[in-house]
């Protein structure tokens, strides 16, 4: 098992330190920005999340207390599994309501395409999608199969527009801005899907949000489902990413150098992937080589090069969707 940890006191520091990227200037901006980054002619996915929650849970004592809390509790959970204090109750279906906001007719994405990305999500948060056979050998022993998530379509919500463009100042989140309110944030996963976002493709906001009126996860329509969407991120994946975001996920790197995600069975590696790598991709941190997971979720890499969670990442999310977790009011008994 890789091991990974740090004093959760140092991680909150780090949180509430100066927010000095290049990437943000807006501190206006809100939770989990994913972009597509032009490089040649290619396009490589790119994400200022923790940054922007940097930002977040500085404007925000609740919010930090929220984040605080939502750990120990995740820090707790992982201890008592290990315990056998915490059996499994069976597989959690979340109820998802999308909403769609279109001002030309390739935005209005059908319901075929909405069906098509909630069996992304099913296949892929319960291990059944089909290029989980591509998992390497050296991975196979603490893949996480079976996460025991769900989705389940609860509503669709359609609204013209004649917006050209959108941000992630949340503006699609709230009726007042020419958006969609969301549908009851805690007890059911909001995605918005826009139009266009300039080289976004998507943002999230993370657990300690739980229940806020901006709560939930915005996709660009190019990056929505399969059929229709934009390649290299045409296979479903940008949702399957950020709704990891969603249930507490990390990026792999720990977004530093060799840094932390938080998951004690995911290789320490130096920093995001791009593209489609080739198995094994070595990293050296605290100097120690091995091969990296960027075949996993929470990368950067194409959709079709992304195909795993990691046992870990699994119990991770089991935290926030437990009866005592953050997001407990998503669950359908």
């Amino acid at each position: 098992m890789y091991m990974k940890k740090l004093l959760f006191g140092a991680l909150m520091l780090s949180f509430m330190s100066a927010c000095t990227s290049d990437n943000i200037s807006n501190q206006n901006e809100e939770p989990d920005n994913l972009t597509a980054v032009p490089v040649g002619s290619a396009l490589q996915r790119g994400c200022a999340s923790e940054e922007v929650r940097k930002i977040a849970l500085q404007k925000s004592s609740e919010l930090r207390q929220k984040y605080s809390e939502l750990e120990s509790n995740t820090e707790k959970f992982e201890n008592d599994l290990k315990l056998g204090k915490v059996l499994s109750d069976g597989t959690v279906e979340i109820p998802v309501v999308v909403n769609v906001l279109y001002r030309t007719s390739t935005e209005n994405i059908s319901d075929s395409r909405i069906a098509e990305q909630i069996a992304v999500l099913n296949a892929d948060y319960g291990g059944t999608n089909s290029d989980a056979s591509k998992i390497p050998t050296a991975f196979q022993g603490i893949k996480a199969g079976d996460v025991k998530v769900r989705f389940r379509l609860a509503n669709t919500v359609r609204k013209s527009t004649t917006k050209t463009s959108w941000s992630t100042n949340d503006a699609m989140k709230k009726a007042s801005s020419g958006g969609i309110d969301a549908t009851s944030p805690s007890n059911y996963l909001n995605i918005w899907v826009i139009g266009n976002m300039g080289q976004t493709l998507g943002y999230a906001t993370f657990p300690e949000s739980s229940g806020l009126w901006n709560d939930g996860v915005v996709i660009a329509a190019p990056y929505f489902g399969k059929t229709g969407a934009s390649s290299p991120f045409n296979q479903g994946r940008t949702a399957t990413h950020e709704v990891g975001h969603y249930l507490n996920l990390r990026h792999i790197w720990g977004d530093a150098n060799c840094g932390n995600d938080l998951v004690s069975d995911t290789p320490t590696q130096t920093s995001a992937n791009y593209g489609k790598p080739t198995y094994p991709l070595y990293n050296t941190c605290s100097g120690v080589q091995r091969s990296v997971m960027f075949m996993n979720y929470m990368d950067y890499v194409d959709d079709a090069a992304m195909f795993m969670f990691s046992a870990g990442q699994k119990t991770r999310m089991q935290s926030v969707v437990a009866s005592s977790g953050a997001r407990s009011g998503l669950r359908i008994y």
